[in-house]
């Protein structure tokens, strides 16, 4: 064996200075392109319009341009255009055979943004971005309009195939249009850059700024498979990131009846921030972040600060409410479900990376901490309501939070554990869920009854003690101790929360099945309340019932009939038994009272019983939402106060 420092003897790894290249112009560009794009995957393609277009919205922003056009041509050609002050074309000081675009295109690290002078904010950086587009295309046309004269230049790979042209004069036009087309021998001969990724880009580069007219334009024989694409439209968004927001959501209900929205100032001659923030009650959020109208996907300093001000806002709310358990919020309960926008403009934005997928200026957090910290105070305050919700929405996600870690504990703890049933779960004996059903019944007396009414095969029965914990006023030590909800959970095998899964749910129907009075529907209440708030998928999958088991049971003879209420039988007594004084009424005391046969055919067999789908009303997510927390919450006052308002509808009194 060789030693590892010995010198071979065959010659042949001859290392030398011939052997040292040095990489002139653009060349560093098209040999390694990954370094200054990403990749050559479609990331990277799309990376050269993002470059292009970022130019023209720092003249929009620079207020130099009010207007953006981008068109994509049947051949993949791309076009963007602005009406800005245009590209330089004086020769360069530095090198007076060229022309000062020439310069920029065809040399890294040149441009006019290093200094801060010519562009207060801007979203290029290192003067790279529109001589790597040049670099990577095998065509690119550039025209600059200044000074109501037309110049003109062509490139291919990043060499110059044409001098700089005076093309004539021009009364209504000014600014830099660049048309580029991606080198296949870069990104294949297959890469095609995707209208409807281009459109969406595009769209929200209008969001960002108020002021800006974005004109998009698309050959139509490259939208066949790009959805609801247009050939044409104009962006024009006075609303800026609240317009966006609301286009996002759409009519998706929010925790907030109004979303939170706003901007400020990060200080003096340092920026601003602009945001726009809801929470989904359907708890799936969403974040996209900006500096300088260039999308940050990985986040950074400045969402950071966003965070923490919606955190240490949200507790001290929590606070003065007299919420105890606010002190435990953070930053992913606030922020973790939330629809997130926020966009903010500073002076030598430092990034992770050519691509700008991070935001990294340290100082960046504290300022934008501090500019919407009031923010926050003021949109919590001035809405009691809606930041009740929030606040309630968000303590959830923090009980779920310590859920799921006591569950990976207990995991942790006995990792062969097995997994076994209720002992009073009278399972049936089908194998998988198909059409199978399990009924939730009230005590072990109609526990009884509805175990021998069942279809042994497909009906399973889960008798529970009493009227089961209401979870929307419970402690986590009181939900995770209960064994009533331990037992259901368990017969269920589906996880709770996030952690809900329809696959492992062991039953196509689950069924509360409680008595037909006044104690009933409480207990019904109360397993819907659980269900809403620990089981949300279950309800929204179309797994949850309600059995309507009679009240009273009418007869004559040998005619029968029942009633789930007085109101229902005053109407059979008046439609059916046309008045008749020979009706035998007799009254269910409860469904452990009612005989076998009877159960079975009027609430449990499927070829005569009724049965309710307990559903969430499209478009009422949010009324629901309010209503379990008024009425099943933990503050009694709002309870109250609905009997109060309701104290005059009530007719009869069940004491």
């Amino acid at each position: 064996m060789n030693d590892l420092f010995d010198t071979p003897s065959n010659g042949k790894s001859s290392y030398t200075a011939k052997d040292i290249e040095v990489l002139e112009g653009l060349e560093p560009v098209r040999r390694r392109p990954a370094m200054y794009i990403g990749g050559t995957d479609e990331g990277g393609l799309h990376h050269l319009f993002a470059e292009v277009l970022d130019n023209a919205m720092d003249e929009a922003v620079a207020g130099h341009a009010s207007r953006i056009e981008v068109e994509i041509e049947a051949d993949g050609t791309v076009t963007v255009a602005d009406n800005g002050r245009g590209i330089p074309t004086d020769p360069h000081p530095k090198n007076k055979k060229l022309s000062a675009l020439e310069v920029i295109l065809t040399t890294l690290h040149s441009g006019g943004k290093f200094s801060g002078k010519v562009y207060a904010t801007s979203g290029g950086l290192h003067g790279v971005g529109v001589s790597v587009v040049n670099a990577l295309s095998d065509k690119l046309t550039v025209e600059v309009a200044r000074d109501k004269r037309l110049w003109r230049q062509s490139y291919s790979r990043g060499k110059p195939t044409s001098k700089l042209q005076d093309a004539g004069q021009v009364a209504n036009r000014r600014g830099t249009t660049i048309s580029f087309h991606p080198d296949p021998e870069i990104f294949g001969q297959s890469a095609r850059m995707r209208p409807a990724r281009l459109f969406r880009m595009t769209r929200s580069k209008a969001y960002l700024y108020r002021g800006v007219e974005i004109r998009w334009r698309c050959a139509e024989e490259l939208l066949k498979d790009a959805g609801d694409t247009p050939t044409e439209a104009v962006f024009h968004f006075p609303g800026g990131l609240g317009d966006f927001l609301a286009a996002t959501l759409e009519k998706r209900p929010t925790a907030t009846p109004k979303p939170f929205l706003g901007t400020a100032s990060l200080g003096d001659d340092v920026g601003k921030v602009e945001w726009a923030i809801a929470w989904p009650l359907d708890g799936e959020g969403f974040s996209s972040t900006y500096c300088n109208t260039v999308p940050t996907p990985e986040g950074g300093t400045h969402e950071a600060g966003m965070r923490a001000a919606l955190t240490k806002g949200l507790r001290a709310y929590g606070e003065r409410v007299g919420n105890k358990k606010a002190d435990k919020i953070t930053g992913d309960d606030v922020a973790g479900g939330a629809g997130i926008l926020l966009s903010v403009f500073i002076r030598d934005p430092q990034f992770q990376g050519q691509t700008k997928e991070k935001l990294v200026n340290s100082d960046v957090q504290r300022q934008v901490e501090q500019a919407l910290r009031d923010h926050v105070d003021h949109f919590l305050t001035g809405d009691p309501e809606g930041a009740n919700m929030l606040l309630e929405l968000t303590l959830e996600k923090v009980e779920e939070r310590q859920r799921r870690k006591a569950e990976k504990d207990i995991k942790r703890k006995a990792p062969a554990r097995r997994l076994r049933l209720p002992g009073k779960l009278a399972d049936c004996t089908r194998s998988g869920s198909n059409d199978t059903e399990i009924f939730l019944v009230e005590g072990d007396s109609a526990g009884g009854s509805a175990k021998q009414a069942r279809d042994r095969e497909t009906q399973a029965v889960l008798p529970l003690r009493g009227k089961i914990l209401n979870v929307a006023s419970a402690s986590d030590d009181k939900k995770h101790g209960n064994q009533e909800i331990k037992d259901l959970l368990l017969a269920l095998g589906c996880g709770t929360g996030k952690n809900y899964r329809q696959e492992d749910l062991r039953y196509d129907r689950v069924v509360i099945m409680t008595d037909a009075d006044v104690d009933g529907a409480h207990i019904a209440a109360l397993l819907m309340t659980f269900f809403y708030r620990e089981l949300p998928g279950l309800i929204n999958d179309g797994h949850l019932y309600l059995a309507v088991p009679p009240l009273y049971r009418l007869s004559r003879g040998g005619e029968v009939a029942y009633a789930h209420d007085d109101a229902h039988k005053d109407r059979l007594m008046k439609e059916r038994f046309k008045g008749s004084s020979k009706v035998e009424i007799s009254r269910f005391k409860g469904l452990g009272e009612m005989p076998v046969a009877q159960l079975k055919a009027t609430t449990m067999s499927p070829k005569s019983r009724q049965m309710l789908r307990i559903e969430i009303p499209d478009g009422q997510e949010r009324h629901t939402h309010i209503q379990i927390e008024n009425l099943m919450g933990r503050k009694p006052e709002l309870r109250l106060k609905f009997i109060q308002d309701h104290a005059t509808e009530v007719e009869e009194l069940d004491v």
